[in-house]
């Protein structure tokens, strides 16, 4: 069956497409009276709006997109992305707004990807995630004039929108937590080396082990469960042991947590396990794993709030905080005995 088209509703309503346009959009043009005819026409008929026509109409794609440079296989697996992903939709289908979403091999072929979507006008804005301590993309989406907003801390000398959040005061909670308990010995295995929250994270950590007499160690890794449990099995061989594992994600968590169990070692009588990371995985888990609990899901609604908002005032910098995350303590930590 043909899509409807405005010279249906004009034939219809034995007007012109002209005035029908001018109907439709809210446009001056035509008499309140002939208005009204065309639109009691187009709802009779079931008339909806074509997207793209619409789009070109107003200079907008109704799109926003994202673009991850973390390895697929990570992602695939990632019950925090997923919720990210998830809450970043629903808070932009709400203003019908769609995501686009791209998995890509490097930071070069993301920012050619900006590059292409802002020449070709095809999203109205970016969100930008796993900020890098010195981020090229940042700069890049600014010189296109592309609107975004970053997930993570505000950046100096850079008008940009954020929803940040307080990596170090979230670290500072879990070693606090393992100190009060009586563990001296605090091996993070952290996310990928160049990430400006890991950096926040490992800066917390040794500030916090200074100040706690602590010894403690960091391993970055590409975040994924291999890596993570080649971790885990090379701090649970070293000499002295950790008397505590904190990981950067619930994939991370669990894979350490198979490999503590796997090399004989009990959790938590032996190693307290923490995550950075809070899902139904690592409660699941048998013990289930202490972990950093917020509400993803309404992360990824804030954050696309923040980008509408962005989207909708030209210039604006808008920057908002999100909520602290809460320590939720599970059977995979315990005093030191």
């Amino acid at each position: 069956m043909a899509r409807l088209t405005i010279a249906d509703i004009a034939r219809e309503a034995g007007v012109s497409k002209g005035a029908v346009s001018f109907a439709l959009n809210g446009r001056p043009g035509v008499s309140e009276e002939t208005r009204a005819r065309i639109l009691q026409v187009a709802e009779r008929m079931q008339w909806r709006p074509h997207s793209a026509a619409r789009a070109l109409g107003r200079s907008s794609a109704q799109l926003v997109g994202l673009v991850s440079a973390r390895p697929a296989r990570t992602l695939g697996v990632e019950p925090f992305f997923a919720q990210i992903v998830s809450g970043l939709q629903a808070g932009l289908s709400a203003g019908g707004i769609g995501l686009q979403l791209l998995v890509v091999e490097d930071t070069a072929t993301e920012i050619e990807v900006y590059r292409g979507w802002s020449a070709e006008h095809r999203v109205d804005g970016v969100v930008l995630m796993d900020i890098q301590a010195s981020d090229p993309r940042i700069a890049e989406v600014m010189r296109l004039g592309l609107p975004a907003v970053v997930l993570g801390d505000p950046l100096k000398g850079q008008a940009i929108s954020t929803v940040s959040a307080d990596d170090k005061a979230a670290m500072r909670r879990i070693v606090d937590y393992l100190a009060a308990i009586g563990h001296t010995r605090i091996h993070h295995i952290a996310g990928m080396a160049h990430l400006r929250h890991t950096r926040a994270r490992s800066s917390a950590l040794r500030t916090a082990a200074k100040a706690l007499d602590l010894q403690v160690t960091t391993t970055t890794t590409d975040f994924s469960d291999t890596e993570g449990a080649a971790a885990t099995r090379a701090a649970l061989s070293s000499s002295p042991t950790p008397t505590a594992l904190v990981f950067d994600s619930d994939i991370m968590a669990v894979a350490g947590l198979a490999v503590a169990m796997e090399m004989g070692a009990e959790v938590p009588a032996d190693v307290s396990i923490v995550s950075f990371d809070d899902s139904v995985l690592v409660r699941l888990m048998h013990p289930a794993i202490t972990a950093l609990s917020r509400d993803t899901f309404a992360l990824g609604e804030q954050v696309a709030a923040t980008l509408v908002e962005t989207i909708k005032n030209p210039g604006e910098v808008v920057r908002t905080t999100a909520a602290a995350p809460q320590l939720v303590v599970r059977e995979s930590t315990a005093p030191l005995r």
